[in-house]
């Protein structure tokens, strides 16, 4: 009975390191920087990896009066192509301690 008391202690312990790496990697990437553009480089949408904007840029080239449809369609390329680096990352970086988890 004893021996499985120290087990678990043990499966405890890793436990609580593992959260704690898990802890600074996220940190790590909510301070990166993400940059997502358009198909054609007019539009450019900037994040940090808490998933908040902190720019937007566009090339004066994309505003075309007679089609704000195309603007709003390069904006959104944009923003969706700078979450989905943020994803990407998150899946790779903080996947390995949350496959693993029921749940998660």
């Amino acid at each position: 009975m004893m021996r499985g008391m120290g087990n678990m202690g043990n499966m405890m312990k890793q436990m609580k390191k593992m959260e704690k790496k898990l802890a600074e990697e996220q940190k790590v990437m909510e301070a990166k920087t993400y940059v997502g553009v358009s198909p054609d480089e007019m539009v450019k949408a900037t994040f940090t990896g808490k998933r908040e904007m902190t720019d937007l840029s566009i090339d004066p080239k994309a505003i075309d009066p007679d089609d704000p449809d195309m603007l709003s369609d390069l904006v959104l390329a944009a923003v969706n192509s700078a979450l989905k680096q943020i994803d990407e990352e998150g899946k790779q970086t903080l996947g390995k301690y949350t496959n693993n988890i029921p749940g998660m």
